[in-house]
């Protein structure tokens, strides 16, 4: 029922505005700013349930109404919007081509930090194995401690 009444909002909406690129004409008004802020979020944000989106992306005038807002109030985020949902066989890793990729980088990154961190508190420390040349002996930590 909701979403039925949603969609039939959605299509009047889309009567009222036509050809316009605002609802009252060429400038935008109050009206634009309150439709938008509501249609915007449902045109952009990764949802559950798709059906919704997907029928306002259907409806291709109201598509170029955000789009067009989004690129001229907001042009570092406007432009694509309008395009179609990825096909339903699209796994994740296929979505973003270099996911996997910053998945391995942030991991080599964190490991490099946690080591770095380890040697420097000195939690962990790498000596040479064998035999210390005569006359050096390696100082116990014991010994380290009473010298300072």
């Amino acid at each position: 029922q909701l979403y039925r009444e949603a969609r039939e909002c959605l299509t009047l909406l889309s009567q009222r505005l036509g050809s316009q690129k605002f609802f009252f004409g060429d400038s935008p008004a109050s009206l634009d700013a309150f439709v938008f802020s509501r249609l915007a979020p449902l045109l952009k944000a990764k949802l559950p349930n798709g059906k919704l989106q997907q029928h306002l992306k259907s409806l291709q005038n109201l598509c170029n109404y955000c789009t067009s807002i989004l690129s001229l109030y907001f042009p570092w985020d406007g432009g694509e919007s309008c395009l179609l949902p990825h096909p339903v066989g699209l796994g994740e890793g296929e979505e973003d081509p270099h996911k996997r990729r910053n998945q391995l980088l942030s991991v080599l990154v964190g490991l490099v930090a946690m080591l770095g961190y380890a040697f420097l508190s000195g939690i962990v420390s790498i000596q040479r194995g064998g035999v210390a040349p005569a006359g050096r002996q390696p100082i116990a930590m014991e010994e380290e401690e009473e010298e300072e």
